[in-house]
């Protein structure tokens, strides 16, 4: 049996400029679902992940414009309410998809909890920028009304900022283990949506935060959970590259965990680019993973022959 687990970027489900109606992302998705369905006519078993900024963001705007005339919901209950969006949306135009090329499988989408310390030191320095843009006077506002830590953004502008806690486990990865591995031909999952709706433990059970996950390490864990050895990154790049962005950018065919280790030391994955994904391939691969590929969708069946993209190895 061939499994992978596919995290997609942010790319599969909107391009910069575009609005994020329904259209846009049901189009965004059906290319994106031809090409996973290339890998299902190829015999993979998948699991698959997602980001969900775009659409959180927009729930939370549509949150502070009804305010007045319906509660707001908590940060929590907003990601798990764009797991279900963005799931819903996926297993639909992936099994029609599938339908239309003969073959017949189950696609399901989870709510998913991921399981955070309380004592993590993220809860006590949110760095997380989430929702809409605010003059100061309207963050000066938020922060005395709502008690929420906002900070400048850009240009005068600012947003709220929320902890970005980090996984310790998939409280649904057995659920998701069984559906995939239950037989010759498993159920394909949707799961970990946005990172996963971030939950800690207390004594009456688990309590749901405020807070955003990092959706490429989430995706790392729930692969480790499951006991997947195949971890897929796709991204808006072919290949990893070394001084990317500069003339003597260089691109990544292959490389070890302790050559992923030293340019990240390096200084070559920044936080804001490469880095959470190069980050998320060493927890995997550290954690007993096998392999990992970072492409872009566009390239993932040429990756898939070795043809493309970059691999990680042990």
């Amino acid at each position: 049996m061939k499994t992978a687990l596919v995290a997609l970027g942010g790319n599969s489900l909107l391009q910069p400029g575009e609005k994020g109606t329904a259209q846009e992302q049901y189009q965004r998705m059906c290319s994106t679902c031809s090409i996973l369905c290339d890998m299902v006519e190829q015999g993979y078993e998948l699991v698959l992940t997602h980001g969900n900024g775009p659409q959180v963001g927009n729930i939370l705007i549509q949150n502070e414009l009804a305010s007045q005339v319906i509660p707001q919901m908590p940060l929590d209950i907003c990601v798990a309410q764009s797991q279900g969006q963005i799931g819903y949306m996926f297993q639909q135009v992936f099994s029609n998809e599938l339908k239309r090329r003969g073959i017949n499988r189950a696609i399901c989408s989870l709510i998913t909890q991921v399981l955070v310390d309380k004592k993590d030191p993220a809860f006590a320095n949110p760095t997380k920028f989430v929702g809409p843009y605010y003059s100061l006077t309207d963050a000066k506002r938020l922060k005395e009304e709502m008690g929420r830590v906002m900070r400048e953004a850009e240009n005068g502008m600012y947003r709220r900022v929320v902890p970005s806690p980090e996984p310790k486990m998939i409280i649904e990865s057995t659920i998701i283990k069984d559906l995939v591995f239950s037989g010759e031909e498993g159920y394909i999952i949707i799961a970990a949506g946005g990172g996963g709706v971030p939950v800690v433990e207390t004594e009456h059970g688990y309590v749901g935060v405020e807070g955003v996950i990092d959706k490429d390490l989430a995706s790392a864990v729930l692969a480790t959970n499951i006991k997947e050895k195949f971890f897929i990154m796709l991204t808006r790049v072919d290949k990893v590259s070394l001084n990317y962005g500069t003339p003597k950018q260089e691109d990544i065919d292959f490389m070890t965990v302790n050559e992923a280790r030293k340019y990240m030391g390096e200084g070559h994955f920044p936080p804001g680019s490469m880095g959470p994904k190069i980050r998320a391939s060493l927890y995997f691969m550290e954690q007993g993973g096998k392999k990992v590929l970072i492409t872009s969708s566009q390239k993932l069946s040429s990756a898939l022959e070795g043809e493309d993209g970059t691999y990680i190895y042990p």
